[in-house]
C-alpha cells in the first residue's frame, strides 16, 4: 500500500527543492551555494558507493557523466538559484522550468520526424495559453530585481535540465547511478567555483536556517529522492513519476504560499491548472517503458 504513494512521494520531495533554494539563497550567493552542496553531495554519495558497493564510472562513460552533470547540475540548478536570487518566486521558476518535458518531446519529435498526436498539440497549446495567464497575473515577486536576466537564466535552467535528461538517457543508461551521480556532481562543482570566485565575495553566513537549508536540498533532494529513484525503477514504478510529474509546479507553488506567502491571483491559478494538464497530455503515452522516465522528467538531483 505505500509503494503506491512513493510516486507522489518524490514529486513532493522534488518540489521542495525550490523552496530550500529560497531559504537558502538570503544567507549565501547562489553559486557559492550550489558549490557548498555539490561538495556536500559528492561526500555523501562516495559513501553510499562504500555502503551499497556502487561502480564509479571509468572511461567513456566517465565523461559522459561530467556532460549530464554539467547540463542537469550545472546550467539547471545554477539557472534556478540564479532566477531565484534575482527575485523570481519559487512558484513561478518551477513552473517555467516545469515545461521541460514538452520542451523535451518536441526536441525528439522534431529530431525523429515523427508526428505529434491531438492530444499532444491540445498540451502544447495549453501549455502556452497557462505560461501567458501566469505571466499576465499578479504573481509575487521576493523582491525587485533584474526581471529579464531572472528569466533568461531561468530559459537557461530549461534548455540545461531539457537536453541534460536527453544526454543522459541516451549515454547513461548503463552507468550506475549512484557511481555516476558523484562524477556528475563533481562537474557541477567544477563549473561552480570559478564563476563563485570571480563574480561573488563567497561569502556565507551560517545561520540554522541555512544550514537547514543546505542539509534539506543534500540529504532529501540529492540523496532520499535518488534512492526513491532507484526503488521505483527497480519495482516498475517509474512509470507513474513520468505521469504525476506535471504536479511538480503546482505542488512547489503549494508549498511556497505555505512557507513564504508567496502569492497568485485568479489568472495565476488558472495559469497553474493549465500548465498541469499541459504536461500530462504531452507525456502521456499508453505502456510507457520504465526507461522512459528520464526522457519525459525525471532525472537525478
Amino acid at each position: 500500500m505505500l509503494a503506491r504513494f512513493i510516486p507522489f512521494i518524490f514529486v513532493v520531495l522534488w518540489s521542495s527543492g525550490f523552496i530550500g533554494a529560497r531559504l537558502g539563497l538570503p544567507y549565501a550567493e547562489p553559486m557559492t551555494f550550489l558549490l557548498l552542496r555539490m561538495l556536500a553531495n559528492i561526500g555523501v554519495f562516495l559513501l553510499l558507493v562504500v555502503i551499497l558497493r556502487a561502480r564509479l564510472p571509468t572511461g567513456k562513460a566517465l565523461g559522459h557523466c561530467l556532460v549530464a552533470g554539467l547540463l542537469i547540475h550545472g546550467f539547471y540548478l545554477g539557472g534556478t538559484y540564479i532566477g531565484i536570487s534575482l527575485g523570481m518566486s519559487a512558484g513561478l521558476c518551477s513552473l517555467l522550468v516545469g515545461l521541460q518535458p514538452i520542451v523535451t518531446a518536441l526536441v525528439m519529435f522534431a529530431a525523429a520526424g515523427e508526428r505529434m498526436r491531438p492530444t499532444q498539440w491540445a498540451g502544447l497549446v495549453l501549455g502556452f495559453i497557462g505560461i501567458a495567464l501566469v505571466l499576465q497575473g499578479n504573481m509575487s515577486w521576493h523582491q525587485d530585481g533584474n526581471r529579464t536576466a531572472a528569466y533568461a537564466f531561468t530559459i537557461l535552467a530549461l534548455l540545461g535540465i531539457t537536453f541534460g535528461t536527453l544526454y543522459q538517457k541516451r549515454f547513461c543508461q548503463n552507468v550506475d547511478m549512484i557511481g555516476g551521480a558523484v562524477w556528475q556532481y563533481a562537474a557541477a562543482a567544477t563549473l561552480f567555483l570559478p564563476v563563485a570566485l570571480m563574480t561573488e565575495t563567497m561569502a556565507v553566513n551560517w545561520t540554522p536556517m541555512f544550514i537547514f537549508a543546505l542539509s534539506w536540498l543534500v540529504l532529501v533532494l540529492s540523496v532520499v529522492s535518488i534512492l526513491l529513484l532507484l526503488y521505483m525503477i527497480k519495482h516498475g514504478e517509474s512509470s507513474k513519476v513520468a505521469s504525476t510529474f506535471y504536479l511538480a509546479p503546482p505542488m512547489t507553488a503549494f508549498q511556497a504560499w505555505l512557507v513564504f506567502g508567496e502569492t497568485f491571483d485568479k489568472y495565476g491559478a488558472m495559469g497553474f491548472a493549465l500548465a498541469a494538464v499541459a504536461v500530462y497530455l504531452v507525456i502521456r503515452r499508453p505502456n510507457i517503458r520504465p526507461a522512459q522516465a528520464t526522457q519525459y522528467g525525471v532525472s537525478s538531483r
